[in-house]
């Protein structure tokens, strides 16, 4: 497996932790519909949260929240409007993101960023 997999596999893992400790509840985990994918789908207070989840090293030249990019945020609208349709979502629903760093000791620096992006639908 590569080096990026894993560690965007712990990046995930790691914000999922982050999101249970502050009072959400994880309903899917890579849920996917044709070429879409919603890395987390969480649950807080009756409001559905889709959550991006990225990840880099520590000190990179760029931060993770720089990945969320126009066409990734198009792309989280398109899948997150599906996910509302398919489960009959009629609570709000917001679109968070989980920015993760990785130190070389396998530490992590957590930020969320509530609405990250937001829907127009």
């Amino acid at each position: 497996m590569s080096f990026n997999i894993e560690r965007g596999r712990q990046g995930e893992q790691a914000a999922a932790e982050y999101l249970l400790e502050h009072g959400f509840e994880i309903l899917h985990r890579n849920w996917r519909s044709g070429h879409y994918e919603l890395d987390i789908v969480a649950v807080r207070d009756g409001v559905l949260h889709v959550v991006e989840v990225k990840c880099r090293k520590k000190d990179s030249l760029t931060a993770p929240e720089e990945a969320l990019t126009p066409a990734k945020q198009r792309s989280l609208l398109r899948a997150a409007a599906g996910y509302a349709a398919l489960y009959r979502i009629e609570s709000d629903v917001r679109i968070d993101l989980v920015a993760v760093e990785m130190a070389e000791n396998s530490e992590f620096e957590i930020r969320y960023v509530p609405d990250a992006v937001i829907p127009r639908w």
